[in-house]
């Protein structure tokens, strides 16, 4: 905690163990914790099962629970923001979009609202408080420096999806579980009787549940037939439309015919390396270690730094050095953040925004456009992230 004293608490219950340990571990704190369902958009209806299993978790605690309604702004912000995304060609990234929107957006600003001295949620990631070397001009007391950091367990940490997040929030923000494995989670809720203590963790995209992205996404995106294509310019067969790819993609279904050459036992793994919603186009490259699937430089657009107490425009002018992934729960690799000389336009305000590069030491692969560029100091601070151009 970073204050003192018996607070009151709001807590992001999800159904799921890790948010239900959360909310038991700052009631056994001592404070008058919360608990929220935030009803979203949802599309196999799993939500009404995870809204009772929640239910009965504060019920078990004995703690106040409530369900709030957020399926249109979901609707809105989160789900029209993926399916532009694809059919501009693009991979965007749901799950960062949820947090700032909805559960550090709407959730964080009602919950205020309604009396809350923090909000919580079950996110594996680490809360560090320092005092900074800048005074308060009106107090004259050192300015508290709030620090994302990767949790403990470094196969759940979910840092990645949380870099938009700003001082602001983070004042008023708590994550119980992120100094425990989560073996140690799931102990601690079968040693308390939870009733989520066996259930199992979800998969893929939240608001999809077993539906395909693919299958939901031609819901909005009509199919149409376009060429298959090699890095090698060879036409070997034909997709129902480029928006329903992403680079990096193994599983092709499509009419594809393997390259003539080479018997079954010789033949390799096909990945998309390139896509073109214009021309209708999906570029193949052969084998794993194809280098048309990787990416030595990326560049990056709206940009936010956790610790804007921290002078960076010194170090860019010359090359930041972090650590840096690409894809959620991609090992963190060595590279060089600078500013770039283009700009783009900020999807709110429609001013132009300085873009970044990041310069990785070795090429990365997969670097799909759309997604989440995130970058660490050495000791496991996370810096901020970006979108990737």
């Amino acid at each position: 905690m970073q204050q003192n004293g018996n607070k009151k608490v709001f807590v992001a219950m999800s159904g799921g163990v890790d948010s239900s340990v959360a909310a038991m571990l700052l009631k056994n704190e001592g404070h008058e914790v919360v608990g929220v369902f935030m009803r979203c958009y949802n599309v196999d209806g799993c939500q009404d099962r995870d809204a009772e299993d929640a239910r009965r978790v504060a019920e078990h605690l004995k703690i106040p629970f409530y369900v709030w309604d957020f399926e249109e702004e979901y609707k809105k912000r989160v789900v029209e923001y993926m399916v532009e995304g694809y059919r501009a060609g693009i991979t965007p990234n749901p799950d960062v979009m949820c947090n700032r929107e909805i559960k550090f957006g709407l959730f964080f600003d009602k919950a205020l609202a309604a009396g809350a001295d923090f909000i919580a949620t079950g996110h594996y990631v680490k809360l560090v408080t320092s005092n900074s070397q800048l005074v308060n001009d009106d107090t004259k007391s050192p300015i508290t420096n709030y620090q994302l950091h990767i949790a403990r367990d470094l196969n759940k940490d979910q840092s990645y999806f949380l870099w938009t997040l700003t001082q602001a929030q983070l004042a008023y923000c708590l994550f119980p579980i992120g100094e425990y494995q989560k073996s140690d989670v799931r102990a601690m809720a079968k040693k308390a009787g939870l009733p989520t203590a066996e259930k199992k963790d979800s998969q893929g995209i939240c608001f999809l549940g077993q539906v395909s992205i693919e299958d939901f996404l031609k819901g909005y995106i009509p199919s149409k037939r376009g060429a298959l294509v090699t890095t090698k310019g060879e036409h070997i067969g034909e997709h129902f439309g480029a928006q329903f790819y992403t680079i990096g993609q193994r599983h092709i279904d499509a009419d594809f015919k393997f390259p003539k050459t080479g018997g079954a036992a010789e033949r390799r793994p096909f990945y998309v390396a390139a896509k073109d919603v214009v021309t209708n186009t999906v570029t193949l490259a052969e084998g794993d270690e194809n280098e048309a699937l990787y990416r030595r430089e990326v560049e990056l657009t709206a940009l936010n730094f956790i610790s804007p107490l921290f002078s960076y425009s010194r170090e860019l002018d010359h090359g930041l050095k972090v650590l840096a992934r690409v894809r959620y729960r991609q090992p963190l690799a060595k590279a060089t953040l600078v500013t770039s000389n283009s700009q783009s336009v900020d999807s709110d305000s429609k001013l132009p925004v300085t873009n970044y590069q990041l310069l990785f030491s070795k090429p990365q692969k997969f670097v799909a456009a759309g997604q989440s560029a995130v970058f660490y100091s050495e000791h496991g601070e996370m810096l901020g992230g970006g979108i990737i151009l």
